[in-house]
């Protein structure tokens, strides 16, 4: 293991957007300075960022003068060209590592991966053609999600199959992309653990949060879940099977179905998670904090929760009701600075305080 970051260390991270600002706060509480790099012009992450290098991810020139830069690396999406990769990892270690990266950029390689680790997921098949959607439908039945093995976030790139004769539009949907079919699970509400591996091995995890979606966008998260205590023990341990498996660095987010037998495993995200926005207000060190401490070699905080917490999602118009949120005095307002508000585009979120 190496040595931890010292004070004024720079922590490079691919991708802009609002995860990357939160995590560029985090870093600077802590004494380090961040290097964004994003395609996109005047990115969230660089209002409060030390730097940002504007260039695509095939700027072969951009990436080395970045990597050279920092002393390490890690990101705030999961789609990052492995060309890109190839180069960066020349310069500074890279975390999370090339193999979670790898294992969640593929629907049909995670599952795998899931299901080899003895854990419970949705049935599930790869699609090539409409001849291998019928022999799956047949064998894993409707109603089913048809879903692109790759790409595809808050609802986009899949098709709900309730009946065999739905087959060839939901596959003409997703227009000729490498496929997986996952079986419909009868389940009662999905939760998600945040869950951090430091480079020693050590793991932390926060209290599993509640999801509520609505149009494939996550709404809210609450905190407790409705789950017992063993089943918050069990989501827990699948968090840090699925770390250790990968020899994981950094925070992780893993979605989980409650049934009244077991939970399934839904997906993991490689990264700091919207679900786990809530512990910027109910715990002492949050998502945020935690992932910056494990990439950097820092001691984990223990994630404790110290009130109850319910996160919303601020969407599109929801940005009218900020002058009002403002007014409360059980709610923080955490905001991304994004200068165009567009229907179904999250533009900041609130976390509700529950005062016992």
């Amino acid at each position: 293991m190496t040595s931890p970051l010292s004070q004024g260390s720079i922590i490079g991270i691919i991708g802009g957007g609002q995860l990357g600002r939160m995590l560029s706060v985090a870093a600077s509480q802590l004494g380090f300075t961040c290097h964004i790099f994003e395609p996109g012009a005047a990115p969230p992450a660089g209002h409060v960022a030390h730097q940002v290098t504007t260039a695509s991810y095939d700027d072969e020139a951009a990436l080395r003068a970045f990597g050279n830069a920092v002393d390490v690396i890690t990101y705030e999406f999961e789609n990052i060209p492995t060309e890109a990769l190839d180069i960066l990892q020349e310069f500074a270690p890279i975390h999370p590592g090339r193999e979670a990266l790898r294992t969640s950029q593929d629907r049909l390689t995670e599952k795998t991966f899931l299901r080899d680790l003895g854990l419970r997921t949705a049935p599930f098949a790869d699609i090539t053609d409409a001849r291998s959607l019928k022999a799956a439908l047949a064998e894993i039945g409707t109603p089913s999600i048809l879903k692109t093995r790759r790409f595809g976030y808050d609802g986009k790139g899949q098709a709900r199959i309730d009946s065999p004769d739905a087959a060839s539009a939901a596959l003409d949907a997703l227009e000729g992309a490498p496929a997986i079919l996952e079986g419909f699970v009868d389940f009662s509400h999905e939760v998600s653990v945040i869950a951090a591996r430091g480079a020693d091995g050590a793991i932390a995890a926060f209290d599993p949060g509640e999801n509520l979606h609505k149009h494939g966008i996550l709404r809210t998260t609450t905190v407790p879940a409705r789950m017992s205590q063993a089943q918050r023990t069990d989501a827990v341990l699948i968090a840090a099977k699925i770390a250790n498996a990968l020899n994981y660095v950094g925070v992780l987010g893993v979605e989980l179905f409650v049934t009244p037998d077991a939970l399934i495993v839904n997906e993991f995200a490689p990264r700091v998670h919207n679900s786990g926005h809530w512990t910027q207000n109910g715990c002492a060190v949050d998502q945020f904090e935690q992932h910056i401490r494990a990439i950097a070699g820092w001691p984990l905080g223990d994630g404790q929760r110290h009130v109850d917490v319910t996160m919303e999602n601020l969407i599109g118009d929801d940005m009218n009701r900020v002058p009002e949120l403002a007014r409360s005095a059980d709610c923080a307002l955490h905001l991304y600075g994004k200068s165009e508000v567009k229907p179904g585009r999250k533009m900041g979120h609130v976390n509700f305080i529950k005062r016992s």
